[in-house]
C-alpha cells in the first residue's frame, strides 16, 4: 500500500509539472498578438494571462470529464500508465518549446494517454468514437473555423475603419479591444487546458482507488491545476510567443483584435460542449486568417508548414514515447524510477540547450539576428549622432581655406565682391 501511495503521489506531481509546461508553452495563444502589436508590455501581458488562466480553471469541468471518463477505459488503467502518458506529453512540450513551434499540449497529453494505455491494456481500452468525435475532428475543424472567422472579421474591421476620420483614435480603440479579447482567450485557455490536467489527475485517483468511478474532479485538484498553469503562464513561453506574434505574419491592432476574438469564441464554445480542443490550433488558425484578411497581408507559409508538421507528429510522437515509458515501468519499481530519472535528465538537458540563445521579454519581438543587429546599430548610431551634435565643429584647415572661391553678389553692382566658401 505504501508503494502504491508513492506512485500515486508521483503521478499527481508529474501531472502538475505537465500543467506547468502547458502554461508556458501555450502563453502565446493568449498574448502573442497583444505583445507583437504593442498593445501590452510583455511582462504585463503574461501576468494578466496568468491570473485569468487561474480564474478560467474554475468555470467548467466538462473537458476534464471527457478525459477522465470518456477517452480510455478506467478499468484498465493503472497509475503507472498515467505516469508514462505524462512523460510523453512533457517531453514533447519541451522539445517543441525549444524550437519555438506552437504545437498542441492537449494533443500531446491525448497521445501520451493513448500510447500508454495501448501498451498496457491493448487497443480495446481506447474509446475510438470519443477519440474521433471529441479530439480528432475538433483538431481539424477548429483552426479552419477560427481562421475563416478571423479573416472575415479582419476584412469587416478594415471596411468599417475606412469611415473613421481619426485613424490614431481608431487604432487606440482597437488596442483596447485587443487587450479585452486577449483576456477572453486567457480565460478560455484556463477553462479548456487546465481541465485536461484535472481530468488526468482524477483518472489517476480513480485508478488508484481513491475516488469512485465517474467522479468529478475534487476541489483541491481544480485549485492545484489552476495554480500550476497560472505559474507556467507567468513565466512566459517567449520562444513560441515570438513565432506566433512575428513568425507567422505581421499583425496590426485591427488584425490582433479580430484574431483573438475569433479564437476565444471557438475555444469557449468547445469547452461548453466538452470537446478537448487544442487552443494552439485555434489561435494559430485565427492568426493566419487575420493575416490573409488584410489587404497586402501575408502568411509566412514556411513557418506555417513547420507548424503543420509538428501538429501531425504530436499525437504519434507522444504516444510512442509514452508506450516505451510504460513498457519500462512494467519492470517494477526500478523501471518507474528509471523513467523518472530519464524525464528529469532530459528536461534539464533541454533547458540547458535553450540557454545558448535566450529569448525573453526583452527580445521577444526581434524575429532574427539581423533584426537584433539592426536594432543595436540604430541605437549606437543614435548615440554617435547625438555626441557629434554636441561637439562644436573644428576650425577649417589651411587646405580647406585654399578651396574657397569668390562669387560676385548680384544685389549691388557697386559693392565689393563677396567671398563664399564652398
Amino acid at each position: 500500500m505504501e508503494s502504491f501511495s508513492l506512485i500515486l503521489a508521483i503521478v499527481v506531481v508529474t501531472a502538475l509539472a505537465f500543467d506547468f509546461t502547458n502554461g508556458f508553452h501555450d502563453t502565446a495563444n493568449a498574448m502573442a498578438t497583444t505583445i507583437s502589436t504593442g498593445a501590452l508590455k510583455p511582462k504585463v501581458a503574461v501576468a494578466m494571462s496568468a491570473v485569468l488562466n487561474l480564474v478560467g480553471a474554475f468555470l467548467s469541468v466538462e473537458v476534464a470529464n471527457t478525459i477522465s471518463k470518456g477517452l480510455v477505459d478506467e478499468a484498465g488503467i493503472r497509475p503507472e500508465v498515467i505516469f508514462a502518458a505524462l512523460v510523453g506529453a512533457i517531453l514533447w512540450n519541451l522539445l517543441t518549446w525549444l524550437v519555438g513551434l506552437p504545437s498542441s499540449s492537449s494533443h500531446a497529453l491525448m497521445g501520451g494517454l493513448i500510447g500508454a494505455t495501448v501498451a498496457s491494456a491493448g487497443f480495446g481500452a481506447v474509446h475510438g468514437d470519443v477519440l474521433v468525435t471529441k479530439v480528432l475532428i475538433p483538431a481539424i475543424v477548429a483552426p479552419l473555423v477560427a481562421g475563416l472567422a478571423a479573416m472575415f472579421a479582419t476584412r469587416l474591421t478594415y471596411r468599417m475603419g475606412r469611415k473613421s476620420a481619426d485613424s490614431k483614435a481608431s487604432e487606440k480603440g482597437y488596442r483596447a479591444g485587443q487587450i479585452a479579447s486577449a483576456g477572453l482567450v486567457s480565460l478560455a485557455h484556463g477553462t479548456n487546458d487546465a481541465q485536461k490536467t484535472m481530468g488526468i489527475i482524477t483518472l489517476a485517483l480513480v485508478a488508484g482507488g481513491t475516488l469512485a468511478p465517474d467522479s468529478d474532479p475534487p476541489m483541491w485538484v481544480i485549485l492545484s491545476a489552476g495554480i500550476a498553469i497560472a505559474l507556467g503562464t507567468y513565466l512566459g513561453g517567449w520562444r513560441i510567443i515570438r513565432t506566433m506574434g512575428k513568425g507567422l505574419t505581421d499583425l496590426q491592432p485591427q488584425q490582433g483584435f479580430a484574431a483573438q476574438t475569433s479564437a476565444a469564441t471557438v475555444i469557449l464554445a468547445s469547452s461548453h460542449l466538452g470537446f478537448s480542443l487544442s487552443t494552439t490550433h485555434s489561435v494559430s488558425g485565427s492568426v493566419m486568417g487575420a493575416g490573409l484578411g488584410r489587404k497586402g497581408g501575408v502568411v509566412r507559409w514556411s513557418t506555417a508548414t513547420r507548424m503543420f508538421v509538428a501538429w501531425g507528429l504530436t499525437l504519434p510522437a507522444a504516444a510512442l514515447v509514452a508506450a516505451i515509458a510504460e513498457w519500462v515501468c512494467g519492470f517494477g519499481s526500478w523501471g518507474t524510477a528509471l523513467v523518472a530519472v530519464f524525464l528529469i535528465a532530459s528536461s534539464a538537458a533541454i533547458w540547458k540547450i535553450s540557454r545558448r540563445e535566450v529569448v525573453d521579454h526583452t527580445n521577444v519581438n526581434v524575429t532574427d539576428a539581423t533584426d537584433a543587429t539592426d536594432a543595436t546599430d540604430e541605437e549606437q548610431s543614435g548615440v554617435v549622432t547625438a555626441a557629434m551634435a554636441a561637439v562644436a565643429p573644428p576650425p577649417a584647415s589651411p587646405a580647406a581655406e585654399e578651396l574657397s572661391a569668390t562669387i560676385p553678389a548680384p544685389t549691388d553692382p557697386m559693392a565689393p565682391p563677396a567671398r563664399t566658401t564652398v
